[in-house]
């Protein structure tokens, strides 16, 4: 049960300190304990765990006006961030992790402000029907986290200039272009401040665990433990991870989200093999790859790797049901 209730703001906006600190809340929150991490980057796309970061943004381009690409350690897909967006990151212990309380939170902060938000999809939240904010989640170890964005004013030509968002992806959606999917909140709240939204989160994150939220200890943090986590983040290996020469590859959506499967295949046999996806569950897809390797090329033995997993959640099983059709494309 919740008992005590943190908060700190993030001091600058830089996403690799930023993430970096926010996985090593991971490691500092106490039973009983959840902590509330508001904070903001400055012209940076964040993909998720398992994005490619070529097909999900034009990142020459980002560079050359001087943003950066992120990624996270959650699934989900890439999103653009500026000091127009304010990130929250709720993190508690398993024993405590309860998504639907946590989306209270934000959504009783819209309220507060005299907005009437809704919780839509796999991990939105719309007013009107228009997303203002994007949610992602992770498990890790004994503590989890749960994180998305709260868009003041949408940047919506910054959208569609650094992000390469799928047809295919927008058609799922119904709509026709990234500019009618998002909406900032100052379109509904003309004059709406960065400091009147946070106190709206926080005045929300006390009323709906009961309780009075305390600012963080920062002794808590371990000072050389930020300094390598920054320095991992920041990293190209991190970033931009690995794209392996392929010789065959499949993509398809699914109701949890876009799957991209390639292989390296050497005398008949998967020698490497790469899922990329902006699905939020992170932990199927690497055993999936380890069990595609060393298999032979044919529909029948692929299918049978896959089925020989087991998922460790609902959300897992449901993706294991449905990635033998992405096999399919490959034959």
């Amino acid at each position: 049960m919740v008992r005590a209730l943190s908060f700190l703001r993030g001091e600058g906006s830089d996403p690799f300190p930023n993430l970096a600190l926010e996985e090593a809340l991971l490691g500092r929150v106490e039973p009983g304990e959840c902590v509330l991490y508001l904070w903001q980057n400055q012209r940076t796309v964040v993909i998720g765990r398992n994005q490619n970061p070529w097909k999900e943004c034009r990142v020459r381009l980002l560079e050359e006006d001087g943003g950066r690409l992120a990624r996270r350690l959650s699934g989900g897909g890439a999103v653009f961030h500026d000091l127009d967006n304010l990130n929250f990151t709720f993190l508690l212990r398993r024993e405590d992790y309860d998504v639907p309380r946590q989306t209270r939170v934000i959504l009783r902060a819209m309220e507060l402000l005299g907005l009437r938000p809704q919780a839509t999809g796999r991990n939105d939240v719309t007013i009107q029907g228009r997303k203002f904010s994007g949610n992602a989640y992770y498990r890790g170890g004994e503590a989890c986290y749960h994180h998305g964005t709260l868009l003041l004013a949408a940047d919506r030509e910054a959208m569609e200039r650094y992000l390469s968002v799928g047809r295919e992806k927008l058609r799922s959606k119904g709509v026709d272009s990234v500019k009618s999917r998002v909406a900032g909140l100052r379109e509904f709240l003309p004059g709406l401040t960065l400091p009147e939204l946070e106190g709206a989160v926080l005045r929300a994150f006390g009323e709906t665990y009961g309780g009075e939220p305390r600012p963080f200890d920062p002794a808590r943090l371990d000072r050389e433990e930020l300094s390598a986590l920054t320095e991992k983040y920041a990293s190209w290996e991190w970033r931009f991870g690995r794209e392996i020469p392929f010789s065959d590859e499949a993509a398809l959506r699914f109701p949890w989200g876009e799957a991209r499967l390639q292989l390296q295949v050497e005398g008949g046999r998967v020698r490497a093999a790469r899922f990329w996806s902006d699905g939020l569950d992170t932990g199927l897809f690497p055993r999936a790859e380890e069990a595609l390797l060393g298999r032979p090329f044919r529909l029948e033995e692929l299918a049978a790797a896959l089925g020989a997993l087991e998922g460790d959640s609902p959300l897992q099983c449901e993706m294991l049901r449905d990635l033998p059709e992405l096999l399919e494309r490959l034959f």
